[in-house]
This record gives C-alpha cells, structure tokens and sequence, in this order.
C-alpha cells in the first residue's frame, strides 16, 4: 500500500485527528462517500444511455424485418 508501514499510517491518522477533530472526521469521509457514489453514478448514466441505443436500434431492425 504505496510502501507505508503500520507506524506511519498511524502518525498520518493523528495528525488528521489533531488537524480535524473527532467530531469532523465522520462529516468528511460521509462526504467523501457521496462523491464516490454520485462519480459511480455517471459513470452508470453515460452507459446506459449507450445500452439504450443498441435497444432501439434492435426493435428497429426487428420492424424492418417484420
């Protein structure tokens, strides 16, 4: 994990602790959370769109068919 040993994890924890507060920390990493859930989520829109097209594109082909 990017070459960082127990101890020094543990220093960079408490020194967040010490910069942030207790109280802080959750409100942050909640925040974080939503960043990555909304970043997931365009993610999954601009696909779906692309799915969306072969599905049109699909019943079209089955109308000319029919």
């Amino acid at each position: 994990m990017f070459g960082l040993r127990l101890q020094e994890i543990i220093i960079i924890a408490l020194v967040v602790l010490l910069l942030f507060g207790g109280k802080k920390i959750p409100e942050l990493m909640k925040g974080l959370g939503r960043g990555v859930k909304s970043f997931k989520d365009g993610l999954n829109e601009t696909s779906a769109p692309e799915s969306a097209k072969a599905e049109d594109s699909e019943k079209a082909e089955e109308k000319t068919e029919a």
